[in-house]
């Protein structure tokens, strides 16, 4: 079972209080579906990389490689801020929305 750390939660006590500065704890939308476009998208390039790759679309194997390759390049980054995402929304120690920069 994961560590949820609840002791900096924020209360109605809390938010009544006077203070010069607002917390946002809203997820970012924009940056959050980039991240899965990303990995969605690298994904399908890697699978049909690998597809062309194996069956030569294109006379070669090169085109195939290209595309998985290329696939590759967008899964990562995609892969890492939808992980970050899910942590945050789940609630995980060490894992926050503005670990994910601003698009």
């Amino acid at each position: 079972m994961a560590y949820v750390d609840h002791a900096f939660s924020i209360s109605d006590e809390d938010i009544m209080m006077e203070t010069s500065y607002s917390v946002n704890n809203r997820p970012p939308i924009k940056e959050i579906a980039l991240a899965v476009a990303l990995l969605v998208f690298g994904v399908l390039g890697i699978v049909l990389g690998a597809a062309m790759a194996v069956n030569k679309v294109g006379g070669d194997r090169a085109h195939g490689i290209f595309f998985a390759i290329l696939g590759g390049i967008l899964f990562l980054p995609g892969f890492y801020y939808t992980r970050i995402a899910y942590y945050a929304y789940k609630g995980y120690k060490g894992f926050s929305f503005s670990n994910i920069p601003p698009v």
